[in-house]
């Protein structure tokens, strides 16, 4: 989902990064079938630039790719988030949007990554699993640290009413367990053969099969995307929130 928004994203005329930020497992590079000499191992461990690890797709986007298999990126250290927001600081000028595409579950940087970015996309599939997870990570992110807004996409549904019902599912334990929970219904994706195919493929659905219901249902969800109000911070930059997630940190040590 995160590489299709981003292809469509970019189609709109957008400066698009993707950051493959399920840094022990990543994927992103194997979906889009790249194979990029560099990514944020040898930011972390080889003191390289991040204009060296950026990666130009044949898509319209670049991407920031992570390594797969290597225990130490499973949980970046505090040096480590410096050593990515001095990075990061280097992109607010050209950049429109920065997708932040996590793993699943409720680790270290799965919860770190959440509290960077200012908007939260949900990404749900019918299956109790999925629901479990996300509700997991909404309550940590709540209680926590007191992240109230979501937004929410239903994937691999049968139609609207399909995808309500699961998206009412999660907003009722919500609901019921936690208080000032926001989630807003962001749209949802039909369940489509046409993206196994192109999973197989190594290539975005969007760009592969771009009249399928499922590309459609992208675009119209990178349409919202691109109508959402940017809230108002500090400064405003990538900048500021990960140095006030990094003092929240430190305030905890």
């Amino acid at each position: 989902m995160s590489v299709n928004l981003a292809y469509s994203l970019s189609m709109a005329g957008k400066k698009v990064v993707l950051l493959d930020a399920d840094l022990g497992l990543a994927n992103v590079d194997v979906i889009l079938g790249l194979t990029p000499e560099h990514n944020l191992f040898h930011l972390f461990h080889e003191d390289m630039t991040l204009d060296k690890i950026l990666y130009e797709t044949p898509y319209g986007f670049r991407i920031l790719p992570a390594s797969s298999g290597i225990s130490d990126m499973v949980s970046l250290d505090r040096g480590q988030k410096l050593d990515l927001l001095d990075a990061m600081d280097t992109l607010e000028d050209d950049v429109d949007y920065l997708i932040v595409d996590t793993g699943a579950g409720i680790n270290d940087n799965v919860l770190y990554f959440n509290l960077a970015v200012q908007e939260r996309l949900l990404v749900i599939t019918p299956e109790p699993t999925s629901l479990t997870d996300a509700y997991a990570l909404i309550k940590v992110l709540k209680l926590q640290h007191g992240v109230e807004h979501f937004r929410v996409l239903v994937n691999m549904v049968k139609d609207r009413k399909s995808a309500k019902d699961v998206y009412i599912k999660l907003l009722n334990a919500c609901d019921h367990f936690l208080d000032g929970i926001s989630l807003d219904l962001v749209g949802f994706i039909p369940f489509d053969p046409n993206v196994r195919n192109s999973v197989i493929a190594q290539t975005p659905f969007c760009h592969k099969f771009p009249k399928t219901p499922a590309s459609t249902a992208v675009r119209q969800t990178a349409q919202k995307i691109n109508a959402w109000q940017v809230t108002n911070n500090t400064d405003g930059n990538i900048k500021f929130f990960w140095k006030k997630l990094l003092f929240q940190e430190q305030s905890v040590a």
